[in-house]
């Protein structure tokens, strides 16, 4: 699960947002006293994400109301399936509702896609990673829905390890300035991965014992033979313009990981709603 206090922080930040000063609807609508019912109903298919998250919106609002949980994450859900209940003041209902439901939807979304993807290629030795291509603010939650999908995270930040990509190389001047230089400034236990985008620089990354090497946008073919040449000597990662039209054929090629970027920057809002009984 997620630190608590970054999912407090992100809750508060998302219900000052929605509600800043008052909810002119619902407080000019509904007296203080009175106490409703509601559900959260799944209207598709999907992997729960983020009901905890949910429920802990009410919380913060007021923790007085009753919140039960049916399906937690991970769990299966159908099209009409009551994925939770709610009871308590119907203005708290009514505040919490879109905050709770936004992050409920996103993170399911994530999970969901991510299982799709990670369905289609169990039969291969390969996992699926995220990438740092997330909604700002929300990186710990997308990348926790990843997970919850059954795909496994790719660094946090910039701050976690090396990762030498094609503008660093340029910068430096090659593949070798670029590794040469960070070895001298990092610690021994920090990994490095370097980004090649053809057989020659592949090479030139072998040679440089590195610990992972990024495939960036290569064909089929090019994946194949760079698995060949690499002969379990780096951890190999595939990345680029892969969707679920190829993702079966990239991982076919013996690469050991798929980072793919869509499973955050793309995935669809998993359709779920709060009826009030």
């Amino acid at each position: 699960m997620v630190n608590k206090l970054i999912i407090d922080n992100v809750i508060k930040n998302a219900l000052i947002e929605d509600i800043n000063y008052i909810d002119i609807t619902t407080d000019n609508l509904i007296n203080d006293e009175q106490i409703s019912e509601g559900y959260f109903l799944a209207k598709e298919d999907g992997i729960v994400c983020g009901i905890e998250i949910s429920k802990r919106v009410f919380d913060i609002l007021d923790d007085n109301i009753e919140f039960e949980i049916l399906k937690r994450d991970r769990e299966k859900i159908k099209k009409g399936d009551i994925i939770a209940t709610v009871k308590g003041s119907t203005k708290t209902l009514l505040k919490g509702e879109r905050t709770a439901l936004n992050i409920l939807q996103r993170l399911s979304g994530i999970s969901t896609y991510t299982n799709n993807l990670v369905d289609l290629i169990k039969d291969c030795n390969t996992k699926i990673v995220d990438t740092r291509k997330t909604t700002p603010n929300l990186r710990p939650l997308e990348k926790y829905a990843v997970k919850i999908g059954g795909g496994f995270n790719h660094r946090y930040n910039l701050s976690e390890s090396v990762m030498i990509k094609d503008n660093h190389i340029q910068a430096m001047g090659s593949i070798t300035n670029a590794v040469s230089k960070i070895r001298e400034n990092i610690g021994h236990t920090i990994k490095i991965e370097v980004e090649v985008k053809n057989i020659d620089e592949l090479n030139e990354a072998l040679n440089l014992n590195t610990d992972i090497i990024m495939l960036d946008n290569m064909s089929i073919d090019e994946m194949s033979e760079c698995v060949k040449i690499n002969n379990k000597k780096s951890i190999l990662e595939a990345s680029g313009n892969i969707t679920e039209s190829n993702i079966v054929e990239v991982a076919k090629t013996g690469v050991d990981i798929i980072s793919l970027g869509a499973l955050t920057h793309s995935a669809k809002s998993l359709d779920i709603s709060m009826k009030i009984k």
